[in-house]
C-alpha cells in the first residue's frame, strides 16, 4: 500500500526516534542515520515507499552476532500470519530480538503468539504514536545508563544490598521500554542537582 504524504512525514519522525533508540541501546548506528533529512529519507525509500521497506537490521557495537530487526508491518492490525512470517525470517537469519512498530495494535491471537515464542524470540511492540517524539529528549527525563552484569555486581557489593532492596522501575515503564530493559537489570539514573551538581540513583527492573 503506497503511503500518503502525511504518513511519510510520520514515518520519517518515527524512524529517527527508532535510530536514536537503537544507538542508546548500544547498536551500531551512524550519526548520518539519525540526522537524515526528510528529503534524504524520500530519496532513500522513494516516492512509492511502503512500510515494509523501512525494515532495519542492526548489530550490537561489541558483538556482531547480537542482532535486532525493526519491522514496520503494513497491516492496520497485525495478525498471526504476519507474526509467523517474521519469526520464520528471524529463525532463518539467526536474529532473536525484534521491535515491531505497529499502526494500531495486534490481534489478541498475535499477542498470544508473542507470549508463546517469548522463550526463543524477544519481541517488543511499539505503537507508531509512541515513537513520534523521543521521550528521552523530554526535559523531565533524566539520563539513564544500563549497568552491565559486572557493574551491577560491583554496585551491590559496594552498598551491601540485595538487588530487591533497590528502588524499582516497572518493565512496562516508557523509559524502560525505550531502553529495552529486562527484569533483573539495574539502571543508573543521573539527575542534575542544584546542590551537588548531579544526583545519582539506581533502579531495579521488575
Amino acid at each position: 500500500m503506497v503511503l500518503s504524504e502525511e504518513e511519510i512525514r510520520r514515518l520519517y519522525r518515527i524512524r529517527k526516534t527508532v535510530m536514536q533508540m537503537l544507538k542508546d541501546r548500544d547498536y551500531l548506528v551512524g550519526d548520518f542515520e539519525i540526522s537524515m533529512t526528510r528529503e534524504q529519507f524520500m530519496q532513500k525509500f522513494g516516492e512509492n515507499m511502503k512500510r515494509e521497506d523501512l525494515l532495519i537490521n542492526k548489530s550490537k557495537r561489541n558483538d556482531s552476532n547480537d542482532q535486532i530487526f525493526v519491522l514496520f508491518p503494513d497491516e492496520q492490525k497485525v495478525g498471526v500470519k504476519t507474526m509467523k512470517t517474521y519469526t520464520n525470517r528471524m529463525k532463518a537469519e539467526n536474529v532473536f530480538r525484534a521491535i515491531l512498530v505497529v499502526q494500531h495494535n495486534l490481534t489478541p491471537f498475535a499477542r498470544t503468539c508473542i507470549n508463546e515464542i517469548a522463550s526463543k524470540f524477544h519481541l517488543e511492540v511499539f505503537q507508531e504514536a509512541e515513537l513520534l517524539v523521543n521521550i528521552k529528549e523530554h526535559v523531565l527525563v533524566p539520563e539513564h545508563q544500563v549497568l552491565s552484569s559486572e557493574e551491577k555486581k560491583t554496585l551491590l557489593e559496594r552498598y551491601t544490598v540485595k538487588e530487591t532492596q533497590l528502588p524499582r522501575i516497572q518493565v512496562s515503564d516508557p523509559i524502560a521500554r525505550y531502553y529495552g530493559l529486562k527484569r533483573g537489570q539495574v539502571v543508573k539514573i543521573i539527575r542534575p542537582s542544584e546542590t551537588a551538581g548531579r544526583y545519582v540513583t539506581y533502579r531495579y527492573v521488575v
